[in-house]
């Protein structure tokens, strides 16, 4: 006998309706068994290269936040790869098992519509807050003003940013309602001061007495440190019947350009005092538009 005889002899006989009962059952079984197995592998496989990437992205983290960030994004792909191989390997085994997988495809879509109609808003902060994840938008320690709220964030979640205000109140903002995140904690940011001089005051002279200022705060090995550049004149902001308002700023260390801005018109009022620059009388307004 021939072997392309012997296969589709063995092929008629799998395939037929004449089989015995025990020989059905145990072509089941051992279908079950390599569909079991071949979950196994697939989870495995699933599991190493996500773990292969995140130690990868592990190594290139520059912080403790950062790898924390990575390590939340490998248990979400994690769940992700589990939940998927799972649900197609229970069908595949229910199918083997004569379970006909129609009707519960078509129950659990009508649950799937159902389920998504009710928790919309849950979805949406769970899929913002995967990305917002995925693109390192808010780490916690910084500074962000989102979803109408600001403060430094103290956790971030799937689900919600936690922040707690200047005031100490915390708030919990569900990433579902984030459409804009203003970061104030990345890389660098400026120190911005205004300067309420008399409306006869001479400005080349207040220009300069500004830089003195500056370059007093550089010299002082408390806040050297926290200047990344010299103060720039942004010149003459507005104008009023109390005199008139300089602009500038300064580029500082992220987080500390409140500490930098108050030591900045400390110096400033020292610096115009000592070269008899008078001050307005009192802070000018915005006009209104």
């Amino acid at each position: 006998m021939t072997p392309e005889l012997s296969l589709t002899t063995l092929r008629l006989l799998v395939e037929s309706d004449h089989l015995p009962p025990w020989a059905h059952g145990l072509l089941s079984l051992v279908r079950i068994s390599v569909i079991v197995l071949l979950w196994w592998l697939l989870s495995a496989l699933a599991r190493r290269l996500i773990r292969l990437a995140i130690n990868g992205m592990e190594a290139t983290a520059t912080c403790p936040e950062d790898r924390r960030r990575i390590q939340t994004l490998g248990r979400v792909f994690r769940y992700v790869a589990s939940v998927v191989l799972g649900v197609v390997t229970t069908m595949l085994v229910l199918n083997e098992l004569g379970v006909s997988i129609a009707p519960i495809l078509a129950t659990a879509g009508v649950a799937g519509v159902a389920v998504g109609f009710g928790a919309q808003s849950l979805v949406k902060d769970y899929f913002t807050g995967l990305v917002m994840l995925i693109e390192n938008q808010v780490r916690v320690g910084d500074v962000v003003e989102l979803g109408g709220k600001s403060g430094v964030v103290e956790e971030v979640t799937l689900r919600y940013v936690r922040l707690r205000d200047i005031e100490g109140a915390v708030h919990f903002v569900p990433n579902g309602t984030v459409s804009t995140v203003s970061n104030r904690s990345r890389d660098y940011a400026y120190a911005v001061v205004d300067v309420p001089i008399a409306a006869d005051s001479d400005i080349t002279r207040t220009l300069q007495s500004l830089s003195r200022a500056d370059s007093a705060l550089r010299n002082d090995p408390l806040w050297r440190e926290h200047l990344l550049g010299e103060l720039e004149p942004l010149g003459l902001d507005r104008l009023s019947e109390n005199g008139m308002v300089l602009k500038a700023r300064v580029r500082v260390t992220a987080m500390d350009q409140a500490a930098v801005r108050r030591a900045l018109l400390r110096a400033i009022v020292e610096t115009l005092q000592s070269d008899g620059i008078q001050l307005a009388n009192k802070a000018l307004e915005a006009p209104k538009l």
